[in-house]
C-alpha cells in the first residue's frame, strides 16, 4: 500500500483540543517556523461533512498536520482525545499523497485490497481533492490517509504553508 506508482509518503498528523497552544507548542518545542491554518468544513462524504479547524507546516519536506475537531462533527479524529481540561495532543495518521492526473488517483485506488485496508472515512471536493483513511489500528496503530490534489490546488497549498528550511515552489 505505501510503495505504490506515484505516492509518496508526505504527511505526519496530530488531533488536539486547541489547535491555537498545539501550534504555539510546535512552534516552541520543536521548532516549527508556524502554521498555516483554515477551516475545512463539509469535504466528507455525508451531508455537511466534519467541521475541523486544520494547520499545516513542513519541516525537513514533511508536512506536519494540526488538526482540532468542531463540536461532534468529526468522530474518527475527536475519539482519540482525552476528556478533560488541559492541552492535548495525540497522534492520529501518516497520509500518502497521490501525485499527478486524476488516472493516477483512480489507479491507487484500484490496486488497495480494501477487505484487507477497511475505509474509515472518505471524502471529496469537486475535482481538486480525493482522500479516504484506512483504518491500520490493527496492524499499524493508526489510520493511513490516501489523498490526491489536483496540481493547482497543491501548488497552492505549498506556496501557503511554513516551510522550514525554506524550498523555492516551482
Amino acid at each position: 500500500m505505501f510503495a505504490r506508482p506515484n505516492a509518496q509518503h508526505c504527511q505526519v498528523a496530530y488531533v488536539t483540543n486547541d489547535i491555537a497552544a498545539a501550534a504555539a507548542a510546535f512552534q516552541k518545542e520543536y521548532d516549527a517556523p508556524g502554521f498555516y491554518q483554515f477551516t475545512n468544513v463539509g469535504t466528507g462524504v455525508d451531508e455537511g461533512g466534519p467541521q475541523l479547524k486544520i494547520g499545516l507546516v513542513r519541516v525537513g519536506g514533511i508536512e506536519i498536520e494540526l488538526i482540532e475537531p468542531i463540536g461532534d462533527t468529526a468522530p474518527l479524529f475527536k475519539d482519540v482525545l482525552p476528556d478533560g481540561p488541559g492541552l492535548a495532543i495525540r497522534f492520529h495518521h501518516v497520509a500518502i499523497r497521490i501525485d499527478g492526473p486524476l488516472a493516477n488517483w483512480d489507479a491507487h485506488v484500484a490496486s488497495i485490497d480494501f477487505d484487507r485496508h477497511p475505509i474509515a472515512f472518505e471524502g471529496a471536493l469537486g475535482d481538486q481533492l480525493r482522500f479516504f483513511y484506512t483504518d491500520e489500528s490493527a496492524t499499524l496503530g493508526h489510520y493511513v490517509e490516501h489523498v490526491w490534489l489536483a496540481p493547482e490546488l497543491y501548488a497552492n497549498m505549498l506556496a501557503a504553508t511554513p516551510t522550514f528550511p525554506p524550498v523555492a515552489v516551482t
